[in-house]
């Protein structure tokens, strides 16, 4: 009789050869399957650890909808934690984090049950109303209870900008002003303290909004909900801000500030008198001129800059006056800060646009939206808590200069990694070569897991 034949292993039958061209001849490589637990991002372990540090499910559990009722359904926590998990591992769109359930190890380097399919997030976020959304605001106040006080006290920056959503079928998406024109969009508030920066507070709004629009009620609910050893010195706006409702709602609570008045036609008068209204600084190209307000201790500080001079100079140019580009600021700073000392103080407030910028394209919120106007804003405040745990990680690691998500995702959250279970326990096989590389590592996983204050590890950046 013959011997039965052994049929080869699955994978033998799903082998493929696939050419490729080489410096010096044609070869090839052979593609193949296996049922070994991967992922491509084993470094978020890490994430993973910092969250259980700061006791994030905890603090989800309390703001998060009610407990699903059916007995198949997700927790809560965990859908929420899957879709800030994908954010990080670069997703944008709910598509794109239910797209990560294909990583077999995923959810179990997150610390959930599974990541949800898209049907389950969107019905998840469909699920929040205002009270709900207000309860995950309160996730920002907790990431600025981790900061330190300062002795000189932390400034308060402000800004507005545009969310455009071309579809335009989303509650809240109206027509509004954009720097593309007339466009359907949503037009947030947001709130950063600029030393720290981290963010303290945000509102989604309807596209049609003006830029003070609930500013004066914004900025009163995020001074008074920071923590008491978060003192605020200085309050900062673009001319969005410039209103008298948002600077009697500084003076009121004792406050400085310093925003961009409008250019009106009063304001630019004064651009046009001779240059010996015109006060020289220390800055070359950059002159001043302070105009008495009829309000009490507030100042109007005019900045003329020549382009000659200084071309990156930020402001307006005026037809009638060639040659300059014009900036208006007004504040209730004492006058032993002097005018180049007000614009100074002023300038780092773009700072914040940065912030927002990373906000858009690397926290995905640019494109994370659903049909309801509440869900979206509960999907950007889920986004921003994980920049403030970003910036918190990255402090509690020793880093002395803050780098965005794409350096942390090439760094330390895209690692791959084989799970198992060795001797019956859970373990994590990050893939790292070189002895120089894992000893990167070491120091990390240490100052992660050291009591705090301890040594810094080596530059994220680096």
């Amino acid at each position: 009789m013959k011997k039965p034949t052994q049929l080869p292993p699955p994978e033998a039958n799903q082998t493929v050869r696939l050419n490729l061209d080489t410096k010096d001849a044609t070869s090839s490589i052979r593609i193949s399957f296996t049922d070994q637990r991967l992922t491509a991002h084993g470094g978020m372990i890490v994430w993973s650890h910092f969250l259980h540090q700061k006791r994030f499910r905890h603090q989800l559990r309390q703001v998060l909808p009610h407990a699903p009722t059916s007995p198949n359904a997700y927790d809560p926590t965990d859908v929420a934690l899957g879709f800030v998990g994908g954010i990080l591992c670069g997703a944008d769109k709910l598509s794109r984090v239910a797209w990560l359930r294909s990583d077999p190890a995923i959810a179990q380097v997150l610390g959930v049950e599974a990541v949800a399919s898209q049907s389950t997030l969107s019905r998840f976020f469909e699920a929040f109303s205002q009270s709900r959304c207000n309860g995950l605001a309160g996730l920002h106040r907790q990431a600025v209870w981790a900061l330190p006080s300062l002795k000189e006290g932390y400034t308060l920056d402000l800004d507005s900008w545009a969310l455009l959503h071309e579809d335009g079928h989303q509650e809240g998406v109206a027509i509004g002003y954009t720097r593309q024109g007339l466009k359907p969009c949503h037009r947030p508030l947001i709130a950063g303290l600029a030393q720290a920066k981290v963010i303290a507070n945000y509102w989604l709004r309807s596209g049609n909004s003006a830029c003070v629009n609930g500013a004066a009620e914004f900025l009163r609910q995020t001074l008074t909900t920071l923590p008491k050893h978060i003192r605020v010195k200085l309050v900062r706006g673009d001319a969005g801000f410039g209103d008298a409702s948002v600077q009697a709602t500084c003076e009121a609570l004792g406050l400085h500030y310093i925003f961009v008045a409008r250019l009106t036609q009063k304001v630019q008068s004064l651009c046009h008198h001779g240059d010996e209204h015109w006060q020289s600084t220390e800055v070359a190209g950059l002159e001043v001129q302070e105009v008495e307000r009829e309000q009490p201790g507030r100042r109007l500080i005019v900045i003329r800059q020549r382009l000659s001079q200084r071309p990156e100079a930020g402001g307006k140019t005026l037809f009638e006056v060639e040659g300059y580009r014009f900036q208006a600021l007004i504040t209730n700073l004492p006058r032993s800060v002097d005018a180049l000392g007000v614009w100074r103080q002023y300038n780092g407030r773009a700072d914040l646009e940065n912030r927002i910028r990373e906000l858009g394209e690397q926290f995905g919120i640019k494109r994370l939206c659903v049909h309801k106007f509440w869900g979206t804003e509960a999907m950007h405040h889920l986004a921003i808590a994980a920049y403030n745990l970003c910036v918190l990680l990255q402090r509690r690691l020793g880093q002395l200069e803050k780098c965005e998500l794409n350096t942390l995702r090439w760094r330390l959250f895209g690692r791959a990694a084989v799970w198992s279970f060795a001797r019956g326990k859970p373990t994590l096989k990050l893939a790292v070569r070189g002895e120089e590389n894992r000893n990167w590592w070491r120091e990390i996983l240490n100052k992660l897991t050291a009591l705090p204050n301890c040594n810094a590890v080596g530059s994220l950046q680096a």
